[in-house]
């Protein structure tokens, strides 16, 4: 295993003067040293993406490339997943089916390169615009830069750098500080499916000014950026006129009505709750249930958690593996011990051995405690009793952010009045918060962010419209 990385740029790796060290998140080992990107190999990255769109690559190439980088990450698929269990502390099946996933992200892109197009706007019907015809033109707005989160280091860099290309624009990436090596062997695989060299570029390091000099290099046109809330308004703040699309924090709301299949949403709720230790923008965190189905739904809901597996990311059968770092879970059970301070009552305690934190399930909790009130981002979810559907639909929106949330619910009544009523990018009707296809529009409202993922919609954000317009009698 390649235990030395440099950045990407150019086409090859480029080394650093400093280096950092990336560590398996369930032992702890060290798994490689990469390089700690200083302001020179920033611009040159920058650089490099800037003189790549000086020799443009046809549409139908570019979707040709994205094609076949599909077809080389399942030739991958094993590396690719085994990288990110260690790396990420993902549990195994799920960083196989993020490789699955990845894959459809890069179809959709190559669909979306193919059928981008502008329209005719019908001026003729405004006076003294006779004999003209509008055309509206798709174009890419130059070089995107890409911040990614360490939870879908994969995918998620796909869901940017997949529409970035495809609309024609380069693209600079920077990895989480935690997870560069999926992102760099991605790198690889866009060469071998032919991308032109520099058209992608992953600067690496976990300074935190690495961000900052990207987000200010007046060469970076556009910026596409998943990760905290706090982090993201100060990018939207320091970006300027430049467009910025944001996928941000979101501390999800499922509701379970009285008419609900009990079963199946408690055993929904409880892998998406705790399944990868709760590190999903879009996990389970307020269960709002009507009272006269709470305790049955909590005695299935806490035997459903009880049997999901704790341990070894890379173990098939895990479920649960560590958190990103020991800190965050030691974030986490400080969150825990606050709110039982402050009345909540434990269903299910959790433990903690370094990063690994056991499912934390709380009850009686109110919605200014911060695991109520902020991303918990860690397998920790609180139970409420409602009485009034409006009541628990009052209570989700009680928020400051606004991604996804779900209902479940026999009734479709109740469910078009939470689809028009949530404050939220997503309903999921009988299904967990955290469900998401690739090719949907995904992004959110309130302090979750702006802007829309999904290769057809994110291609849209990615380009600009020009209007042509021609007058035929000229």
């Amino acid at each position: 295993m390649k235990t030395s990385w440099g950045s990407w740029v150019e086409g090859h790796e480029v080394a650093a003067s400093s280096v950092y060290t990336v560590v398996h998140k369930y032992t702890g080992d060290p798994l490689a040293e990469v390089a700690e990107a200083d302001a020179d190999l920033i611009d040159r990255a920058v650089l490099s993406a800037e003189r790549a769109l000086k020799k443009p690559v046809s549409v139908h190439r570019r979707a040709e490339i994205l094609e076949k980088a599909a077809v080389l990450l399942g030739e991958e698929a094993e590396d690719m997943a085994l990288t990110m269990a260690r790396e990420a502390g993902k549990p195994l099946k799920d960083a196989r089916a993020e490789v699955a996933r990845g894959q459809q992200t890069l179809r959709y892109s190559s669909v979306a390169a193919r059928t981008l197009h502008g329209e005719e706007v019908p001026v003729r019907g405004n006076p003294g615009s006779e004999g003209r015809v509008a055309l509206t033109l798709r174009k890419p707005y130059g070089v995107v830069l890409a911040i990614t989160p360490f939870n879908f280091p994969l995918n998620l860099v796909l869901h940017k750098v997949g529409p970035a290309l495809a609309g024609g624009n380069a693209v600079v990436l920077k990895p989480a500080p935690a997870t560069p090596l999926t992102a760099l062997k991605l790198a690889r695989i866009f060469q071998r499916a032919g991308l032109p060299d520099g058209w992608l570029n992953v600067v690496t390091g976990a300074r935190a000014e690495i961000g900052a000099q990207l987000v200010a290099h007046p060469g970076v046109k556009l910026i596409s950026f998943t990760g905290s809330a706090a982090v993201g308004q100060t990018i939207r703040k320091n970006a300027g006129l430049r467009p910025v699309l944001l996928e941000l924090g979101n501390n999800s709301a499922n509701i379970v009505h009285r008419d609900a299949d009990l079963e199946m949403a408690a055993r929904v709720l409880a892998a998406r709750a705790y399944g990868y230790a709760g590190q999903v923008c879009i996990s389970v965190q307020r269960m709002y249930v009507e009272r006269s189905v709470y305790q049955p739904f909590k005695t299935l809901l806490t035997e459903a958690v009880r049997n999901l597996k704790v341990g070894n990311p890379e173990d098939p059968e895990t479920d649960v593996g560590p958190m990103i770092s020991e800190a965050a879970a030691e974030r986490a059970m400080a969150w825990t011990e606050e709110a039982l301070g402050q009345g909540a009552r434990a269903v299910l305690s959790g433990t903690r051995s370094g990063p690994l934190v056991a499912p934390v399930l709380l009850e009686n909790v109110a919605p200014s405690m911060q695991v109520m009130a902020e991303e918990v981002f860690a397998p920790l979810a609180g139970l409420v009793p409602y009485d009034e559907f409006s009541e628990a639909i009052a209570w989700a929106n009680q928020s400051r952010y606004g991604l996804q949330a779900g209902v479940f619910t026999q009734s479709l009544d109740v469910a078009f009045q939470a689809a028009q009523q949530l404050e939220v990018g997503g309903v999921m009707i009988n299904d967990s918060s955290a469900y998401r296809a690739d090719n949907m529009p995904y992004g959110g409202v309130k302090d979750s962010g702006i802007g829309r993922e999904g290769p057809e919609h994110a291609i849209l954000e990615m380009t600009y419209p020009t209007v042509m317009v021609v007058n035929l009698r000229g």
